[in-house]
């Protein structure tokens, strides 16, 4: 029987094959079971770190008031998938104006100082103006009778430093305007008078998959060259006033665009829907002013459908920025006001609202 006697030395030692086998495998086993368990662990970590992070404070410069519990519940509501007020990432838009809203707009328009302190270094260039008006008047600091030129002696400023050159020469000189001029009254480079509360806004929206837009009545050209770094909102998404460019061949043979002295485009008042349809193409979901200027931007807002936020900041802090609205000639706010209380919308007092105005220097 020795083929029988094989079989079973055979058999015999397949099962020693198989038992050892069993008994490394169930080693394995073990071993990936504390491998599964502490990944797992890492990762229900990583969950605990990110949810402690997100409960952490998205707007710290932010009073614990109605208008920052408005936000936040906003923001919930619109990002929460599967809920009754979902919004796609690509509906998530968000408008804001920007004198005022988010810097600083007092004494004068931010565009204008820049304007006036242009004809000031440009005058060695144009002798007459010694004797024309306004350049006279401003060249003397007779504001009184700058003022007293109105908007025709308003525009004849603008056009005389904001055209006749190319776009790129006029970016390089709002560039550094930026770099050297400083504030009347708090003596700060005029772009670090951004409001820091506003500036966690816009990083928590876009944080929550929200795209930023600057819908603003200052010049596009103005505005473009430093809102990326200021505000982290590239200039493909600001809209604001424009004028006409044109397209030529330089001295140098490369093409170049020349800003002409006339009006292509208003983004101000009813402006603003329309520069909204023109340039973005959607609705925003929510819309962020100060003045009566935003008015039809924030009435536009509001009639779409879904969930809505309108707002406007209310400046009433005079001891740490200006206090002004319905008499005053910047940044009025009068029917807007009137419109926002009837309609509920938000209402950011600076005073009482914000902890912080501007950012630390």
């Amino acid at each position: 029987m020795p083929l029988f006697r094989d079989g079973k030395r055979i058999l015999r030692r397949s099962g020693y094959v198989v038992a050892t086998l069993a008994r490394q495998l169930a080693v394995k086993s073990r071993l990936v079971a504390v491998f599964t368990g502490a990944v797992l662990g890492l990762i229900a970590g990583a969950g605990s770190l990110s949810q402690a992070s997100a409960q952490g404070d998205p707007l710290p410069s932010w009073n614990d008031t109605a208008a920052k519990r408005t936000i936040i519940e906003f923001v919930d509501r619109t990002t929460t998938s599967g809920g009754p007020d979902f919004v796609p990432p690509a509906e998530r838009i968000a408008t804001f104006d920007n004198d005022g809203t988010l810097w600083c707009e007092q004494p004068v328009y931010f565009q204008l100082a820049f304007a006036i302190d242009q004809v000031k270094a440009l005058a060695p260039k144009h002798p007459e103006w010694k004797t024309q008006q306004p350049f006279k008047a401003l060249l003397e600091k007779d504001m009184k009778g700058v003022g007293a030129a109105g908007k025709t002696g308003l525009l004849q400023i603008m056009a005389a430093t904001h055209t006749g050159m190319t776009t790129d020469e006029f970016s390089r000189s709002v560039r550094d305007w930026l770099a050297t001029a400083k504030h009347p009254r708090f003596n700060r480079p005029f772009d670090s008078l951004v409001y820091q509360p506003m500036l966690e806004l816009l990083a928590y929206l876009r944080a929550n998959g929200f795209k930023t837009f600057i819908v603003s009545g200052g010049g596009i050209e103005f505005m473009r060259p430093w809102m990326e770094k200021t505000y982290g909102i590239p200039p493909e998404q600001v809209v604001g006033s424009s004028g006409v460019v044109k397209f030529q061949t330089g001295a140098d043979g490369k093409p170049e665009l020349i800003k002409l002295a006339k009006m292509e485009f208003v983004d101000d008042g009813p402006g603003k829907p329309v520069g909204i349809n023109r340039f973005i193409g959607r609705r925003p979901i929510l819309a962020f002013g100060n003045s009566d200027g935003d008015l039809q931007m924030l009435q536009w807002t509001v009639a779409g459908r879904g969930a809505r936020l309108a707002a406007l900041l209310h400046h009433t802090d005079a001891e740490r920025e200006y206090a002004y609205d319905r008499q005053s000639k910047i940044g009025k706010l009068d029917k807007a006001l009137d419109e926002a209380t009837a309609r509920g919308w938000t209402v950011v007092d600076m005073k009482r609202d914000w902890k912080a105005v501007f950012p630390e220097k």
